[in-house]
């Protein structure tokens, strides 16, 4: 389990995920990795590049030969709309968790590692040309209903058999707009998902 000893050795550098929903991320990226799934990686929300590290990291541990691809907007969240509103409070607004994509950049210069192909923009917005043929792995943290939505337009038609998509936030009651726009997607629960720690694990058979 190259992913634990990872998490051992490394700091998490943001309050965005914590160590249980992270290890279930690298946990299912690296037994991705071991079954040999074809395609490469990618990751649709990135922050301050918390999460991003650490995939860079185990992507050099297992399998040096994949791509890694980072999408986000750099200016923030979104507006919420209707299916983003939740009983428990209003926080996370449209502005919040702005981080430029030189800060971004900036992150892999200090832990001296290779940054992803790096896109800027909405995911809505992006052109082929930006994504990648086919993956293997995807990582989908945008948070909003709408982003969740457009992330998974472009993630699951590029996912090969055997691959995984895993979703942060899921079932979480601060941000049901996640939950809400993965049943949306595929027209109910998926009968392969499965979720732990706010993060859904959906393979594709």
């Amino acid at each position: 389990m190259h992913y634990a000893a990872l998490l051992s050795n490394y700091p998490i550098i943001s309050d965005q995920i914590d160590q249980p929903a992270l290890a279930v991320v690298l946990r299912e990226l690296e037994s991705t990795l071991q079954r040999g799934v074809v395609g490469d990686i990618a990751e649709f929300g990135c922050y301050i590049g918390t999460t991003s590290l650490f995939i860079r990291r185990l992507l050099d541990t297992v399998d040096t030969s994949k791509q890694f691809y980072a999408y986000d907007s750099f200016v923030g969240l979104p507006d919420k709309n209707d299916y983003d509103q939740s009983r428990v409070g209003d926080a996370f607004q449209g502005g919040e968790l702005r981080v430029s994509k030189k800060q971004f950049l900036q992150v892999f210069q200090k832990a001296n590692l290779t940054p992803p192909i790096t896109h800027k923009g909405w995911f809505k917005d992006l052109s082929v040309i930006q994504l990648p043929e086919s993956l293997a792995f995807a990582f989908l943290d945008g948070d909003f209903y709408e982003s969740i939505l457009d992330s998974l337009k472009l993630a699951w038609p590029r996912l090969q058999k055997g691959g995984v998509l895993t979703v942060d936030d899921y079932a979480r009651e601060a941000l049901p707009g996640v939950t809400q726009a993965v049943h949306d997607f595929f027209g109910g629960t998926p009968s392969n998902l499965r979720y732990e720690h706010n993060i859904a694990i959906i393979k594709r058979g």
